[in-house]
């Protein structure tokens, strides 16, 4: 009988290892690190904190300053300096986007057996037919590709941004409803033959602040307008978040299922509503406010509740830790900046980075190894870059903070520490020495939106 019990058990746990997980993959768009109930924030957000708290908690998961920088880091698993995407966001008359000689995570996933869906914003380019979705391996495409767009409208600068299976959508409704009921659709048409890869990246609670009624209701209380309108598309979004999971039980999936989520970037302050807690600044800047974020990962049975994650870690690194969980293969033309964090996840393991790269900019960048940050002219914006104000590093500010004991960024030890600065300064130089030229462009001086964007029209116009 225990040889028996014991036989069962190998098996149960060698199936469990052979199993390839279905994949959700949730994207907040500026959400602030303290706007999550499981950070004490104010907001209501009891799905995000039951997923966190049944899950791993990523305490240190860094993403970029801003967007699309983001996206193309978890598309790709390298971090943007490769793709020329480090500085700012895809603007709507740009003529570039991710390269199209990257293999993006959903083209390795196809490769691995699965159906790829992305509901919600691209933001990768969308200049050309070759730059869509449906292009760069998704098997169905739902939402917008610009950022900004009208939460109600779906419009961004006079053209409509709605889409499905990249043609235009004229569907009508609350953007982050119409994002949670196309991820609903998803789950309930899943083919039982094939696991899925759902990419969900929401517009909230990304600017223009707009929310329904209904829930604009639940924080009157809230004196400032901005942010009670914040609060409000925070509070739809994680309960699309519910429905999310509550049509995963109702298909029996939620045990096959690994839900992944975090923000793009850290919250914007002021304007956008925003609260990065006690981290120092916001989005667009290289500081932890912009940078480190909110984040989970939940696998019912693989991933132990209650499991906080104080390592390091980066949004490229969900590349290879995916494509391995899904029986993939991580042989291609370009070399990742990803690493394997299953173990660190699953097993308590260290952070698999000699350092992680906050990002490599003209000018300004920050990196850090261990517990050490250096931060080099972090006054300077991704939008001032973009801009081109800053024209030189005349100004060079160099600061280098302790975030085991400094986490706020307030203590500037680069007097105390001048090895560790140059220890630091000469690893960030080599991946600035490595870094693609910046792809940026000015609004043209004819500028008009298409009527449609993505559409033959725009293209045209364009050449």
């Amino acid at each position: 009988m225990k040889q028996l019990i014991a036989f069962l058990l190998l098996s149960f746990s060698t199936g469990l290892a052979a199993e390839k997980p279905n994949i959700i993959y949730i994207l907040a768009d500026d959400l602030g690190w303290a706007d999550v109930g499981w950070h004490g924030g104010e907001i209501e957000t009891p799905h995000l904190d039951k997923l966190a708290e049944g899950g791993a908690k990523l305490e240190q998961f860094y993403v970029l300053p801003v967007c699309t920088p983001t996206r193309a880091a978890l598309m790709t698993g390298r971090y943007p300096i490769r793709h020329g995407l480090q500085v700012s966001v895809v603007r709507p008359w740009a003529q570039y986007g991710l390269p199209l000689d990257e293999r993006t995570l959903p083209q390795a996933l196809k490769e691995a057996g699965y159906t790829t869906h992305i509901s919600g914003k691209w933001h990768l380019g969308h200049f050309q037919p070759a730059y869509l979705p449906m292009q760069r391996g998704f098997d169905t495409q739902y939402g917008h590709y610009n950022g900004a767009i009208d939460f109600f409208t779906h419009v961004r600068d006079g053209g409509l941004d709605w889409h499905r299976n990249d043609q235009e959508s004229h569907d009508q409704g609350y953007a982050t409803t119409l994002l949670g009921d196309e991820a609903v659709r998803v789950i309930e048409q899943k083919h039982d033959e094939k696991p899925f890869f759902l990419y969900l990246p929401f517009n909230a609670p990304h600017t223009p602040l707009q929310a329904p009624p209904e829930y604009l209701k639940r924080y009157a209380h809230l004196t400032d307008k901005k942010r009670q309108i914040y609060a409000a598309m925070i509070e739809c979004l994680d309960e699309q978040v519910g429905r999310v999971v509550a049509a995963l039980e109702k298909r029996g999936l939620i045990r096959h299922t690994l839900i992944l989520f975090s923000s793009d970037n850290g919250g914007l302050l002021g304007v956008g509503g925003g609260s990065n807690g006690k981290l120092r600044a916001q989005k667009g800047t290289l500081y932890e406010g912009g940078t480190r974020v909110c984040a989970l990962a939940n696998w019912p049975g693989r991933i132990k509740p209650g499991t906080v994650i104080q390592e390091p870690l980066h949004m490229v690194d969900w590349f290879p830790t995916l494509v391995n969980l899904a029986g993939g293969s991580l042989h291609q033309a370009h070399p990742l900046d990803g690493r394997d964090i299953w173990s660190v996840i699953t097993e308590g393991k260290t952070s698999p980075h000699d350092d992680i790269l906050i990002n490599a900019m003209p000018n300004s960048g920050a990196i850090r190894m261990g517990d050490w940050k250096l931060v080099l002219n972090g006054h300077i914006t991704a939008n001032e870059l973009q801009a081109a104000l800053v024209k030189s590093a005349a100004d060079t500010r160099v600061e280098l903070f302790h975030l085991a004991d400094d986490p706020e960024e307030q203590h500037d030890l680069s007097a105390k520490h001048p090895e560790k600065v140059q220890q630091l300064r000469e690893r960030l130089e080599a991946y600035r020495a490595a870094a693609v030229p910046p792809k940026a462009e000015d609004e043209p001086a004819d500028y008009k939106a298409p009527r449609v964007w993505g559409q033959s029209e725009f293209s045209a116009a364009a050449q």
